[in-house]
């Protein structure tokens, strides 16, 4: 090889490697470099989704978490660390972002931050995010998650080993059956395709299981976009002219007729609107009342659980309304009121030269 041809070598090597671990120590940028660093390790990816010059939780889990000796020593010999990350502040390489937004897409992250754990192969077993307790107390988590592998590779190998398609099918479904659905339904596709080959007549029930799943998860994003648009085109309206019982009554019928709508929803949007009367009057007792019906209409839900401590939210948030309209008016009394200037002293005379 020529030398300038072994230096140009070279140095794309060390161009290749510089943008793989251009995140933290130890962390990997680069998706493909990692995987195969896993493989090459027998270890498993630890893939940090993160936006790191914005999201609160995620610095909070980089100051409290990773960038601590204990994080680093409990996950060297485990794991291939992967930072994919979604700045704001400041602009990442073109490849970088394009790699990282495919990826989002991919398995589906949602939310910042969002730990994925997979195997060498990219597969995921497991998700989490932010916990509290420090690095040694995260490490600790995360073995408990990596038992999650070791459930669905163990099912996994049974099917290998079984004789019937009707067990191979059986100990795939209980594989599944230890990972979080969601992730099942994001990034094992074809086993559950496998599972409907073996058991064509679906007799674990499984791929109809899935396959309900995943329909009330389509229709639920359609009502979630058919909300945003009706509460932009009816509801905003409604609510900057003050017709806040018409509002009610709209938002009402439209609850009625999307039933798939989620309750967290449904209670928000009349929690929201049918409160704007009474925090604006400050009728502390019209809004408990309004809070005490929506209770009885949803006796099971989280608002029922928790309705003393959002009464609670109410009464302070009337009573710092009320500050501050009587801190408007007392400044509004005490400046000064300026007085018309006499006639002859309107026109300000001219300079002299």
């Amino acid at each position: 090889m020529k030398k300038n041809t072994l230096i140009a070598s070279v140095a794309l090597s060390l161009a290749t490697l510089t943008c793989a671990f251009a995140a933290g120590e130890g962390w990997v940028t680069d998706f493909e470099v990692a995987k195969k660093s896993a493989a090459e390790g027998k270890k498993d990816l630890l893939i940090d989704f993160t936006g790191s010059d914005w999201c609160g939780w995620c610095i909070k889990l980089n100051e409290e978490v990773f960038d601590h000796a204990p994080f680093k020593k409990g996950t060297q010999d485990k794991f291939v660390l992967v930072e994919l990350d979604f700045p704001q502040k400041k602009e990442l390489d073109a490849k970088l972002k394009e790699q990282n937004e495919a990826l989002q897409q991919k398995y589906q992250v949602q939310g910042f931050p969002t730990i994925l754990l997979c195997d060498a192969t990219g597969k995921p077993y497991a998700k989490t995010g932010y916990q509290p307790g420090g690095p040694e107390k995260y490490v600790a988590h995360l073995d408990e998650l990596v038992a999650v592998r070791t459930k669905r590779d163990e099912a996994f190998a049974k099917a290998d080993a079984a004789k019937t398609d009707a067990e191979k099918a059986a100990f795939l479904v209980e594989g599944l059956k230890a990972l979080d659905a969601e992730l099942v339904d994001s990034s094992y596709a074809d086993v559950i395709e496998k599972i409907g080959e073996l058991d064509k007549k679906d007799k674990t029930g499984f791929v109809k299981e899935r396959k309900e799943a995943i329909a009330k998860k389509e229709s639920a994003a359609k009502v979630e976009e058919k909300l945003q648009e009706f509460t932009g085109t009816k509801i905003q309206p409604l609510m900057v002219a003050k017709k806040y019982p018409e509002a009610l009554i709209a938002v009402k019928e439209f609850i009625k007729s999307n039933p798939d709508l989620p309750e967290q929803y449904k209670i928000g949007m009349i929690l929201n609107i049918g409160l704007a009367g009474p925090m604006e009057k400050g009728d502390l007792d019209a809004a408990n009342t309004f809070v005490d019906d929506v209770v009885k209409e949803y006796p099971e839900s989280d608002i029922a659980e928790n309705v003393d401590t959002i009464k609670g939210r109410i009464k302070q948030g009337i009573e710092q309304m009320k500050a501050q309209a009587g801190a408007a008016e007392e400044e509004a009394e005490e400046a000064p009121v300026e007085k018309e200037a006499p006639a002859e002293e309107k026109e300000a005379p001219a300079e002299k030269e």
